[in-house]
């Protein structure tokens, strides 16, 4: 939220809320500001409308403060209401207007699992204990540890936004919390045929989605590496896509294959800077469309899946990617690059996909042996 101004009112400023409303009116938050005897700057929060504050009240609070900074006076300490779970998510919940990846799945976990049990709980009276519990009744209800996971991250996240913006200061619970173990790595791939089939509805649909799922098919790219694609990063003449990865921060080179060159070739090439995909206002984009989810669901690709690794995602492209080059005998290490990997135990969950060559490398070795040397024949002495 920015503070604006209040007309009239010196040193006297408001915020709206997004997502709080009174009487039918986004809620507004009044701040003051004054300098002390120091000259430092302070900034004071007053309080909601909703609360039953005004700009009057704000406007007097302030003329207090300056009148006790003005007599040497000490400063008032008012009493700070301590903050609730569901408050400190409110503001999260504004922050996430920023551009967080995924803030649709935040704002659903927090809307299925946490609000009942947290929301009016003050931040100090979370405990590890309620925590443990709130896993292991979503682990007996059927959630996936993934779930359960990414519930636990998100009160860390939510305490440590409210610790890092002042609203409270405490321990965050989470940090004694022990995380459930996934195992999570994809499994399922597409075949060649399922492939074209996605890409041919994906084109019928959303021409770019379809070009963004033919970029992670064709050359192993995240959904990430994608969105932050800009028009200096291709290099068609070569054959290269200059990669900056947001996970790690580092770059790599990925490779087109002719289907891909085409298909930027058939794009009107932008400013260097320009992203490559945009979203309807012309903006970065932070997630995949739905219309990849509503593609896959209509070819049944996940009808009847249970096991999230078995389930077609977005991601399920890159790991195809890798998983074709593995299938045709690809090196490990060759893999490794091409997905950009930080180490080799990343990769090798596509080792036991390669052809198991041994006896053709062993027989090769001889056949060699024998046209390169020469044969000596032992005689017996005896």
């Amino acid at each position: 939220m920015y503070r604006k101004r209040v007309k009239k009112f010196q040193g006297v400023y408001y915020r709206e809320s997004k997502n709080r409303t009174f009487n039918s009116k986004p809620d507004r938050c009044f701040d003051i500001c004054y300098k002390d005897q120091n000259g430092k700057l302070i900034w004071e929060k007053i309080g909601w409308v909703s609360e039953g504050y005004t700009v009057a009240m704000a406007s007097q609070i302030r003329s207090e403060r300056l009148r006790s900074i003005r007599h040497g006076e000490e400063l008032p300490k008012r009493k700070k209401k301590e903050i609730t779970f569901g408050e400190a998510w409110e503001r999260y919940n504004e922050w996430l207007e920023t551009g967080k990846k995924r803030p649709r799945d935040d704002r659903y976990n927090y809307k299925n699992h946490l609000k009942d049990r947290f929301a009016d709980k003050p931040l100090s009276k979370i405990s590890p204990f309620d925590l443990e519990r709130m896993k292991a009744e979503l682990l007996k209800a059927g959630k996936s540890p993934a779930t359960v996971k990414h519930c636990l991250v998100l009160v860390r996240q939510i305490i440590n936004k409210a610790i890092a913006w002042g609203l409270w200061d405490g321990e965050n619970p989470v940090k004694k919390v022990k995380m459930p173990r996934l195992n999570n790595q994809r499994v399922r791939f597409l075949s060649y045929e399922e492939a074209n089939l996605l890409l041919d509805h994906l084109g019928k649909i959303s021409p770019q989605v379809r070009d963004m799922a033919l970029l992670s098919l064709h050359s192993g790219l995240r959904a990430g590496e994608i969105f932050n694609l800009r028009w200096q990063d291709i290099d068609p003449e070569n054959g290269l896509i200059h990669v900056s990865d947001p996970k790690s921060g580092r770059s790599r080179k990925a490779f087109m294959t002719e289907t891909v060159k085409r298909m930027f070739d058939s794009k009107q090439r932008g400013n260097p800077d320009e992203l490559v995909f945009k979203n309807r206002k012309g903006e970065k984009i932070t997630e995949i469309s739905k219309t990849f989810s509503k593609v896959v669901k209509h070819l049944g690709f996940n009808d009847g899946v249970t096991d999230p690794r078995q389930r077609v995602t977005f991601h399920t492209l890159r790991h195809t990617f890798a998983s074709w080059l593995a299938i045709q005998g690809t090196p490990i290490l060759t893999i490794k690059e091409l997905l950009g990997h930080q180490t080799l135990a990343m990769t090798e969950r596509y080792s036991h996909l390669i052809p198991d060559n041994k006896i053709e490398a062993i027989a090769g070795l001889e056949q060699r042996f024998i046209r390169e040397s020469k044969v000596v024949d032992i005689k017996v002495v005896g």
